[in-house]
């Protein structure tokens, strides 16, 4: 049975008027335009003990100690800034995992595109393979964190990366074209996401590319020799489709995914403070350890 957190997070979520932002073009991109002028703040809270360094003009953030490691995406629709709520789920992943967690704060779309931040992402990546190896290092993305970190597994392995340890994708949106017929299906259940918004946010990110292009739509990548990939998904949530239409495609490529669906979940569960988020934390953790 359903938590009370999980059944009145919906209605908290609705009352936030994310959907309501992401229901219209206009209305996400004028909140877009809003940040440009006065941006958000990504420092992190003073309880993390976080150290910044610049890494190729980024801020990167270290949060924890081990000899593991994971790199953090945070989500957004890669046109926000990483908020209390991702670095929540950073310290958790530090302090319970035991691990050294890296978090790049990549420049927010239109300003950063795919075709320049998930080359870098993987650049900053492969540098941590070099020195830790790749049986250390693992990818953690949520929602556009978790395309971006997919595009970012698929860069490394063109590059003759070996596999990471895990790669684990939460609620990740892999295809920005917005077209799967799901999603208008999926839609009227989904409290937080609209396709107006996210389509007219993925247009920024996207940049010169096209739709389809695997670094902003990795669905549509080759998928061969990618190494274990751990993916949750809620079934209110538009991007529940991604998620399946993800795991033919792995089979066919002969890649292990361990998926979790949340049933009656909304999108993002898993970061969330609700039992079910809790419980998701913990296999994440357990991929990662």
């Amino acid at each position: 049975m359903a938590s009370l957190l999980s059944r009145l997070a919906p209605l908290v979520i609705t009352l936030r008027g994310s959907k309501r932002m992401f229901s219209s073009a206009t209305r996400t991109l004028d909140r877009v335009a809003r940040l440009q002028r006065k941006p958000a703040s990504f420092e992190p809270p003073a309880s993390l003990a976080a150290t910044r360094r610049e890494v190729d003009g980024w801020p990167v953030y270290d949060v924890g100690s081990g000899e593991r490691h994971v790199v953090y995406l945070h989500g957004g629709c890669y046109v926000f800034e990483i908020d209390p709520i991702h670095w929540a789920l950073v310290g958790k992943l530090a302090n319970e995992a035991g691990v050294h967690v890296v978090v790049p704060i990549m420049p927010l779309a239109p300003t950063g595109t795919a075709e320049a931040v998930v080359a870098q992402v993987a650049s900053l990546v492969a540098s941590i393979v070099a020195s830790a190896g790749a049986s250390n290092v693992s990818i953690v993305g949520d929602s556009s964190g978790g395309g971006m970190a997919l595009a970012v597994v698929m860069a490394l392995r063109d590059l003759e990366v070996p596999p990471l340890r895990a790669t684990v994708l939460i609620s990740p949106w892999l295809d920005v074209s917005g077209t799967d017929p799901r999603l208008a299906e999926i839609a009227p259940r989904d409290p937080w996401l609209a396709v107006p918004g996210t389509h007219a946010a993925g247009a920024l990110y996207r940049g010169s590319l096209g739709e389809a292009d695997w670094r902003v739509s990795p669905l549509y990548g080759s998928l061969e020799d990618l190494g274990p990939i751990t993916m949750f998904s809620g079934t209110r949530d538009i991007l529940n489709a991604d998620a399946h239409r993800l795991l033919p495609l792995a089979l066919e490529a002969g890649l292990v995914v361990d998926f979790h669906e949340g049933d009656g979940m909304v999108h993002n569960y898993p970061i969330l403070p609700m039992p079910e988020g809790d419980a998701a934390r913990a296999v994440i953790v357990a991929a990662v350890r």
